[in-house]
């Protein structure tokens, strides 16, 4: 590992769960080195720490929509979205992935709505076989830069592309993954997203929705589970013990968050697989 910023730590161990990522994990744990080595060439822990608490403090307690370009307006706060958030959020999909046994047609591309770093689409391209092509969509360049950068390490093949959501019409035939996106809209583009998504699912590819548990953040929610289901889908809320590796719970702790628990909420259309 790449140890040279990260100061030294106890080697006190607590007990392994079944959910601990182990050496088996060997492409996730390469994948998390070539983070920390890519992005602590010109930071240090404390930098890196002050923006995990900067994004967390925003994520937590904003009122209203996010806008996705103030959050990652520093070298600390995309740091911190990469090499910290980026590894829970892919632990946490690849998680209900597997759960929900979410599977995409050979031949059908996935469509990462709001990829951000491109961990979504990659934990869901991951657990399938063969894994489908992924097309990251995003508005930021420097996450397009990070998701490009992303598929690469993990061996994933895909494309990214600029884009606006508040105009992006979502393609025929192609699967839908939208994880932590839809809050972040504004709530018209929310309204269109949720028909758009729906005819996606109804002309038989698969959609995954994944937000925080958190209602303030969600308050459309509940609107869109009724006609999820009704539509043939299913709502369902997660809470996921886990031990994380050595470095990203040493970060957890010197931030003073606690993710031994990672928690979501997904809605989810299989389509005709």
């Amino acid at each position: 590992m790449f140890h040279k910023f990260w100061p030294e730590q106890r080697t006190t161990r607590r007990k392994r769960h079944n959910d601990a990522v182990t050496n088996r994990d060997d492409g996730f744990l390469r994948w998390l080195e070539a983070l920390e080595q890519r992005h602590l060439r010109n930071l240090n822990f404390s930098e890196v720490r002050r923006g995990v608490q900067a994004l967390s403090s925003l994520y937590v307690s904003r009122r209203q929509r996010l806008d996705r370009n103030s959050a990652l307006d520093g070298a600390g706060k995309r740091a911190a979205f990469a090499m910290f958030f980026g590894p829970l959020h892919f632990l946490l999909v690849r998680r209900i992935v597997r759960a929900l046994g979410a599977r995409v047609s050979s031949g059908i591309t996935v469509l990462d709505i709001g990829c951000g770093t491109g961990v979504a689409g990659a934990a869901w391209a991951l657990g399938a076989s063969p894994a489908p092509n992924l097309l990251g969509i995003d508005r930021n360049s420097w996450a397009l830069h990070e998701c490009k950068w992303t598929y690469q390490q993990l061996g994933i093949e895909g494309k990214v592309k600029a884009a606006d959501l508040n105009i992006l019409h979502i393609p025929p035939h192609t699967a839908v993954i939208a994880a932590f996106t839809i809050n972040e809209l504004d709530r018209a583009v929310q309204a269109r997203f949720r028909v758009d998504l729906l005819a996606a699912a109804q002309r038989n590819v698969p959609v995954l929705i994944i937000e925080p548990i958190a209602r303030q953040l969600t308050s459309w929610w509940d609107e869109w589970a009724r006609d999820w289901k009704a539509a043939g889908g299913r709502e369902d809320e997660w809470r996921f013990a886990v031990e994380l590796p050595e470095r990203l719970a040493l970060m957890d702790r010197a931030a003073g968050l606690d993710h031994r628990e990672l928690t979501g909420r997904s809605l989810w259309l299989p389509g005709q697989l």
